[in-house]
């Protein structure tokens, strides 16, 4: 990996770190548009998922509320290079899990976007711990 001569972070983990904040923003901002717009959000999702959003269960809000904030959270820290990066990204694999868990039981769970996001979630938190390991982040 090629190396940041500034601060001693390998330049791909910086990279990582800001796309996945990119991505973790964008996420925050789908969670609130589904929030105080719910119709609009849902608008071009099946009937399936718009009965779903529109009766999701208490823990399946909690879990995407963690997933989504949990994740935001992580990268803000992995940002700002710190260690508590790490369990807020497990805060939010677990999450995501409990969302991810609803809609499966609900029968709209997509399983190709499921898969990326906790891929995503996962590689953060591994790279978090990596850096947290190699002493980079304080």
């Amino acid at each position: 990996m090629a190396s940041s001569a500034a601060n001693g972070q390998p330049t791909a983990i910086k990279i990582a770190t800001w796309l996945g904040l990119l991505w973790n923003v964008l996420g925050a901002c789908l969670y609130l548009w589904a929030k105080f717009d719910p119709q609009g959000a849902a608008a071009g999702a099946s009937p399936a998922m718009q009965e779903y959003m529109a009766n999701m269960p208490l823990y399946a809000h909690v879990g995407w509320s963690l997933g989504i904030w949990g994740s935001l959270a992580g990268s803000v820290l992995m940002v700002l290079r710190r260690q508590q990066a790490v369990p807020a990204f497990l805060v939010s694999l677990l999450g995501a899990l409990a969302s991810f868990g609803a809609q499966l039981r609900a029968g709209v769970l997509d399983p190709g976007m499921t898969v990326f996001i906790l891929a995503v979630i996962a590689l953060l938190l591994w790279l978090s711990r990596r850096e947290v390991a190699a002493g980079r982040f304080g």
